[in-house]
C-alpha cells in the first residue's frame, strides 16, 4: 500500500508542521505502508523566523523545503498520478493555509494551488481515501468546492480549548459546501461516504503525545478505508 503525503514546506509558521508531518510518515510506516511525499514546486508565501516570529527577507521554495522533512525522497506535485497511490493525506501547519491555499489571508475565498486541487479532486473522484490533519481539512474543503462532493470535515471543537477560532474556520468550510463536525484531540472524523478522514491535531490545545496519538488513529482509519475500497 502506498500513501501520498502532500507537504507545504518545513516549519509550522510558513510550511508543514514538522511534528505532524513526521508523525504521519511514522504512522504510515507502522501500518506497513509506504509514504510517497509530494510538494508543489513554488515559492513560499513568505519565510518566518521561527525563533522571533518575524518575517525574514528571503525566498524559499516549498518543494526544496519539504525535501528536508522527506530526507530528499520527494516528488514535484505536478507529477502526481492517482494510479501511483492508494490514499492521500495532508499534514497541517500554516503552509497549508499560505502555500497550498490562501486561507490564512482570504479564508474560503482565497485561491488554491491548481496541482493541490487536482490531486485531491482526482483522488476523491476515483473513490480513493483522502486525509487531512490540522488545517489540512480546509485545503480539502476548498479543493472539493463545486465538485458536488460535500465532505464532513473537522478542524477541532469549540467545546475544548483551542488557540484558534474554530467557529470561524467552520463557517468558512461551510461556505465551500463542506459540513464541519466537532472533534477533540482524542477523536478523528471519518466520512465513510466520501472516504475522507480528518483530525484536529495542533488546532486544539494539545501536547506532542496527544498529537502523535491523534495522527496514528487518523492514519489507521485511512488505511481501513483503503482496505474497504
Amino acid at each position: 500500500m502506498k500513501i501520498g503525503v502532500i507537504l507545504s514546506g518545513s516549519g509550522v509558521y510558513d510550511g508543514s508542521e514538522i511534528h505532524e508531518a513526521v508523525f504521519t510518515l511514522l504512522a504510515i510506516s507502522e501500518q506497513g505502508a509506504e509514504a510517497v511525499c509530494y510538494a508543489p514546486n513554488i515559492d513560499q508565501y513568505h519565510v518566518i523566523n521561527h525563533l522571533t516570529g518575524g518575517d525574514m527577507d528571503e525566498k524559499r521554495n516549498v518543494l526544496v523545503e519539504s525535501a528536508r522533512i522527506a530526507r530528499g525522497e520527494i516528488r514535484d506535485l505536478s507529477e502526481f498520478s492517482v494510479s501511483d497511490v492508494d490514499a492521500l493525506i495532508l499534514p497541517g501547519g500554516f503552509g497549508a493555509a499560505k502555500n497550498l491555499t490562501e486561507w490564512a489571508f482570504k479564508g474560503p475565498d482565497g485561491k488554491i494551488n491548481s496541482d493541490v486541487r487536482k490531486a485531491i479532486v482526482n483522488m476523491a473522484q476515483a473513490g480513493k481515501p483522502v486525509g487531512g490533519l490540522c488545517m489540512g481539512p480546509t485545503v480539502i474543503a476548498r479543493a472539493l468546492e463545486g465538485t458536488g462532493i460535500q465532505p464532513e470535515l473537522t478542524v477541532g471543537s469549540t467545546d475544548a480549548p483551542s488557540p484558534y477560532d474554530i467557529a470561524a474556520i467552520n463557517q468558512g468550510m461551510e461556505k465551500t459546501g463542506a459540513t464541519p463536525v466537532m472533534k477533540t484531540i482524542d477523536e478523528v472524523a471519518v466520512d465513510e461516504k466520501n472516504k475522507i478522514v480528518t483530525a484536529p491535531c495542533y488546532m486544539m490545545e494539545a501536547n506532542i503525545l496527544q498529537v502523535r496519538e491523534n495522527i496514528k488513529n487518523a492514519v489507521e482509519a485511512l488505511v481501513r478505508l483503503v482496505d474497504k475500497t
